[in-house]
């Protein structure tokens, strides 16, 4: 998955005086586009630009938002200043998603610094007054100067579902009508004062109208891209198989056995990598 980076790892942690320096990797992100290097890029490689390579920079105009290893991201936070580098030029996300670009950790810290770009660009002002917040000094948040409004990062919780049927060994795959085109799993955000469990029996329900038992917690993963917080099950049919599928939001809903099965063409997300567990190993491979 995308955040399978080892041995480097992600260190998150808040530090407001971190500053930019030569080696710095700097992401800036204008209308879903990065700003990467174009040789690159044709090339399979993923790079951005470093401090070096801007010949001033307003410390306030960008926000340190994580290291991956010895390498420190800041992210450009005040999207009115636009940014022209030779060599480099402005890429759009859903290519960057679509491609196994390389270095895999660099793909992460796009993903990564894409779902603090979305809280960046969405909290400038007070949702409660609608003064202009300041960022806080303590912890990674916008305070509000006027009422005293603290605002965090959003982080959206989402199911990924497996459902199986162990009589037949096999999976419902879907397609969505719209957006992403490659196979994938039935999927839903979490509702307010409903449990991860209770998301998963729903959200079958209301995409391939099934009922289902057995309801078994596989693993996480964060998805930037979407400010995500992805959970991944797999359940159990619960009697009958026949599906009822949601044509407002899926094209394709069917059953599929393993050897039928058609990855994603990128190993970046947990759908794929439940795909490819059950392609591998069939039903047994859930349990």
């Amino acid at each position: 998955m995308i955040q399978d980076i080892q041995p480097l790892f992600l260190d998150n942690h808040f530090k407001p005086d971190a500053k930019i320096t030569a080696d710095s990797q700097i992401i800036i992100i204008r209308d879903n586009k990065y700003l990467i290097n174009e040789a690159a890029a044709l090339e399979g490689q993923i790079e951005f630009p470093t401090g070096a390579a801007f010949s001033a920079l307003n410390e306030e105009d960008f926000a340190y938002i994580f290291s991956i290893g010895d390498e420190k991201f800041f992210l450009s936070i005040s999207h009115d200043k636009e940014y022209e580098i030779p060599g480099f030029s402005y890429t759009q996300i859903h290519i960057i998603r679509g491609k196994e670009l390389m270095p895999k950790y660099k793909v992460f810290a796009a993903f990564t610094a894409y779902h603090l770009d979305a809280w960046y660009s969405t909290s400038v002002y007070c949702g409660k007054c609608g003064t202009k917040n300041n960022n806080d000094t303590k912890e990674r948040a916008r305070r509000c100067p006027h009422c005293g409004n603290v605002t965090y990062p959003r982080i959206n919780p989402a199911v990924i579902i497996g459902i199986t049927d162990k009589a037949t060994n096999k999976i419902i795959l879907t397609k969505y009508n719209r957006g992403y085109a490659n196979f994938a799993l039935v999927a839903g955000f979490t509702e307010i004062g409903e449990t991860m469990e209770e998301n998963v029996a729903r959200e079958v329900m209301e995409e391939v109208g099934l009922k289902v038992k057995n309801i078994r917690y596989y693993k996480s993963q964060p998805w930037g891209v979407a400010s995500d917080i992805l959970l991944g099950y797999f359940c159990d049919v619960d009697g009958d198989t026949t599906i009822h599928m949601d044509n407002e939001e899926l094209k394709l809903a069917k059953w599929f056995s393993p050897e039928e099965i058609e990855l994603q063409p990128t190993p970046y997300s947990l759908t794929n990598e439940m795909m490819s567990l059950f392609k591998d190993k069939g039903y047994e491979g859930t349990i």
